[in-house]
C-alpha cells in the first residue's frame, strides 16, 4: 500500500483506485472470453462515487430493494436488475418503471405481480434453489436447510411459468472456482427441463473472481460450455469481487484503558457500527503489521467507541507499544463492510475517500450530525 497516511483523516475508508481497476480488468476478461455479462451487486459494493469508472467495464447493476434500484438508476444508468425476497404492493409500480429485469423469490410472488411486471416490459425471472451447500457459515449460505431463498425443483412441478424468461440461481458467498462450477453443474442437472425455453440464466454472486487463488480459466471454460450447449445469455452478479482488497479502514487510538486482563485500546471506530461482521460471524479483520495475541511484544484488546459492552474487535499484538494517536490500518474494508455500517449510538461514521492513481487523495464524503438526526424522527 502506497497511501500517504499524513493525507488521510481518521477514521476513513480509503478506496485505492489502482486496485479497483485491477479487479475490473479481471472481470472484463471473464466477460470477453466467456460471453457472459457481469453486473454489480449493490448489496456488496455501492460506492457510487466510483461508478463512472466501473461503467467502463460492467453493463449494469443488480438491486435487492427499491432504494438500491433507484441508486442504480440515478448513478449508474445502464441495465437495471432487481431481485427481492418479497416485493411490496405499494412499491411495485415504481420497481416496474425502473427495472429491466425483475426476479421473483417464490411462486406466490410471481402469481401476485406477474401481470404488472410483464405489462411493464421487464424481463421476468424466478429465483431457484439448487440445493448445494458450498458456504460453511449458515448466516451467509443461501441454500442451508430451510432457506427461504429461491424455489426448490420439487416445488416447480405443475406450476404455470408462462412469462418467465430467466432463472436466477444464487448459492455462493466468497467462493472459489470449484464452487462456481458446482453451482452451474447443479443448476444444469436439476433445472434442465426448463432451460430450453429460457432467454437468460443468472448464476448470482459470491464468485470471488478477483481473489488471487481463483481459477478464472476454469470459470470461463464452464460458462462457455454452458453457453455452447444451451445458447442462453449468462449473468453473474458479484459484489465482493468488485471491491475485494481495494482499500483499508484507517483508524486511530483514542485511549488506553487498563483492565483486570489485557489493556484495551479504544479506537475511533466501532465494531458493531462500522464492521458488523466482526460480531456476526465472528470475523477477525487483518491489521497491517499486527500479530495474534502474544505473538509480538505488546498485546492489546481493541475496542470501539459505542456503549455496547461487546463492542470489541479482538486481541492483537504489535512490535511497538500503542499510544494515544497511534494509527492502525484495517485491511480489505471496502466490500460489504461499508454497505452494512450504521450510526448506532451516534458514533461518528468514518469518512469515505479515494486514493487515486496519481497519488492524490480525494475526500468524497464526510458524515455529520444531520446524517444521524435525519435517519430517525
Amino acid at each position: 500500500m502506497n497511501i500517504d497516511m499524513t493525507k488521510i483523516p481518521s477514521p476513513c475508508y480509503v478506496l485505492e483506485e489502482e486496485k479497483l481497476i485491477a479487479n475490473l480488468e479481471v472481470l472484463k476478461r471473464v466477460q470477453e472470453e466467456s460471453g457472459c455479462k457481469i453486473i454489480l451487486a449493490l448489496k456488496g459494493y455501492a460506492m457510487w462515487s466510483t461508478f463512472d469508472l466501473i461503467k467502463n467495464y460492467l453493463p449494469g447493476c443488480t438491486a435487492s430493494s427499491l432504494y438500491e434500484l433507484k441508486l442504480a438508476d440515478e448513478t449508474f444508468g445502464r441495465e437495471n436488475h432487481i431481485y427481492s425476497t418479497a416485493f411490496r404492493e405499494d412499491e411495485f409500480d415504481e420497481v416496474c418503471q425502473l427495472a429491466g429485469h425483475i426476479v421473483f423469490n417464490s411462486v406466490n410472488q410471481w402469481t401476485q405481480f406477474s401481470k404488472k411486471a410483464i405489462d411493464s416490459g421487464a424481463s421476468c425471472g424466478l429465483r431457484v434453489n439448487p440445493g448445494i451447500s458450498e458456504v460453511a457459515t449458515d448466516l451467509y449460505n443461501p441454500c442451508f436447510s430451510g432457506s427461504r431463498l429461491g424455489v426448490r425443483p420439487e416445488h416447480l412441478k405443475g406450476v404455470e411459468l408462462a412469462g418467465i424468461e430467466g432463472m436466477h440461481a444464487h448459492a455462493l458467498c466468497e467462493n472459489m472456482a470449484d464452487s462456481s462450477v458446482a453451482l452451474i453443474d447443479a443448476f444444469e442437472e436439476k433445472f434442465a427441463d426448463y432451460i430450453p425455453w429460457l432467454k437468460w440464466v443468472n448464476f448470482g454472486g459470491g464468485h470471488l473472481i478477483t481473489h488471487a487463488d481463483y481459477d478464472v480459466d476454469k470459470l470461463i471454460g464452464r460458462i462457455r460450455a454452458f453457453k455452447d450447449k444451451w445458447n442462453k445469455q449468462i449473468y453473474l452478479e458479484p459484489g465482493g469481487a468488485i471491491g475485494w482488497c481495494t482499500g483499508p479502514l484507517i483508524t486511530s487510538v483514542l485511549d488506553i484503558v487498563p483492565t483486570d486482563g489485557l489493556d484495551v485500546a479504544i479506537l475511533d471506530i466501532s465494531a458493531t457500527a462500522h464492521m458488523p461482521d466482526v460480531l456476526e460471524m465472528p470475523y477477525r479483520p487483518t491489521i497491517t503489521g499486527s500479530g495474534e495475541a502474544g505473538q509480538k511484544n505488546y498485546t492489546y484488546r481493541l475496542g470501539g467507541t459505542s456503549c455496547l459492552a461487546g463492542d470489541v474487535i479482538g486481541d492483537y499484538s504489535f512490535d511497538e507499544a500503542l499510544t494515544i494517536g497511534s494509527r492502525l490500518v484495517f485491511e480489505d474494508m471496502i466490500h460489504y463492510t461499508m454497505v452494512k455500517t450504521t450510526m448506532f449510538n451516534g458514533v461518528r461514521h468514518p469518512d469515505i475517500g479515494i486514493w487515486h492513481t496519481d497519488n492524490t487523495f480525494e475526500l468524497v464524503r464526510r458524515f455529520n450530525y444531520e446524517d444521524f438526526r435525519d435517519r430517525l424522527s
